[in-house]
């Protein structure tokens, strides 16, 4: 087992153990995808990706993080991802999509604008939610929290969006439970301030992200993903030994691999960011909850990468700045660790020597 050799998961084959995580663009409109993404995304499956996430799509208008976040709450969108999906399988990788809903850091400009806090009469939405009234930082909207008909909506969208995301051909779904959104923040004390059964004891803030997999699991039947923040990084938060049990219990509703992150619910939050500073996280809940993981953050070099496979440490590595930096960083890495790559028949004049050539559908 190492970094090129295949993955099954679910029935759908992965051709290595490299996969583009989902990161956000903030280049929609109205939730559709785009020329860019089409480019972005297919880019990556040019240079070799076993898979490839499409980033954060809401399911809701008001999951959007922003008004250029990607969604996935009508059918509409579905035809641009499925002129994705079919690139990306062109060149022989797999499709994901990451279904999502932002919570109470909702109802922000793009990241590149300095104003950033909107407001409905700023191009924002009305109703930012969240499991408790509790703002993420002072610039951001204070939430309304969720009552039950709220609650029993947020499950309905994600099962629609799962739908669609069968419709468009997908080959595997991711739903985000990490990084301060939605999910997340039921999940944690610091923001989960309720005494009804989403709140209080590890079994109820764990209910809703439960309820939603079983949700999606009605309409969608391929690898489930879900990626969670394993530990908030703050004192009185969200942690590791929680995080290995949320596995056990979501294995047990279905879910596939545990795409394994950290922090993102408190701006105070001391992380100590480094090389593969979060793939302990992952080989824990790995060995204890008996279950695929993926391993994130600051992965970059090839032989780091193969060593976190090789060792067991992860089923499978996600990689994201480092494939904004190269989009062809898998058949490079293979030349960097003396593996045949696959390339496009239109690239091999400028391939390595021992690369081959890749079947084009």
């Amino acid at each position: 087992m190492d970094l090129f050799s295949s993955l099954e998961i679910a029935g759908v084959e992965l051709p290595n153990r490299i996969a583009v995580s989902p990161m956000c663009q903030y280049s929609s409109e109205d939730g559709f995808a785009t020329d860019w993404h089409l480019v972005h995304l297919g880019s990556r499956a040019v240079g070799g990706a076993g898979l490839v996430i499409v980033e954060a799509s809401a399911v809701s208008p008001e999951g959007r993080i922003t008004p250029g976040d990607m969604g996935f709450w009508k059918d509409e969108h579905i035809a641009k991802h499925r002129q994705i999906v079919e690139f990306v399988h062109s060149q022989g990788g797999k499709a994901g999509i990451q279904l999502a809903h932002a919570g109470r850091k909702a109802s922000m400009d793009v990241p590149w604008n300095p104003e950033r806090a909107l407001n409905p009469e700023n191009g924002g939405w009305i109703n930012v939610v969240a499991p408790s009234a509790l703002a993420f930082a002072p610039n951001y909207a204070e939430p309304l929290a969720l009552d039950s008909a709220g609650i029993r909506n947020v499950i309905r969208h994600f099962r629609a969006a799962a739908r669609r995301a069968e419709m468009a051909a997908f080959d595997v779904i991711e739903i985000h439970g990490a990084h301060g959104y939605l999910i997340h923040e039921f999940l944690s004390p610091l923001s989960n301030h309720r005494t009804d059964e989403y709140g209080g004891a590890f079994e109820n803030r764990i209910r809703l992200f439960t309820e939603i997999v079983d949700a999606v699991k009605l309409e969608w039947t391929g690898p489930l993903f879900v990626r969670i923040s394993a530990t908030d990084w703050a004192e009185g938060g969200w942690n590791l030994d929680e995080a290995v049990e949320l596995a056990k219990i979501l294995k047990a509703h279905g879910v596939h691999l545990i795409d394994v992150s950290s922090g993102g619910l408190v701006p105070s939050a001391k992380i100590p960011a480094g090389p593969g500073y979060q793939t302990p996280f992952a080989e824990r809940i790995r060995k204890e909850a008996q279950i695929f993981t993926g391993a994130v953050g600051f992965i970059t070099d090839p032989a780091q990468a193969d060593q976190i496979v090789r060792t067991g440490q992860a089923d499978l590595v996600l990689l994201a700045r480092e494939f904004l930096r190269d989009p062809y960083w898998p058949v490079h890495a293979a030349a960097r660790l003396g593996k045949s790559a696959a390339w496009p028949v239109q690239y091999l004049r400028a391939a390595p020597h021992g690369s081959v050539r890749r079947a084009t559908s």
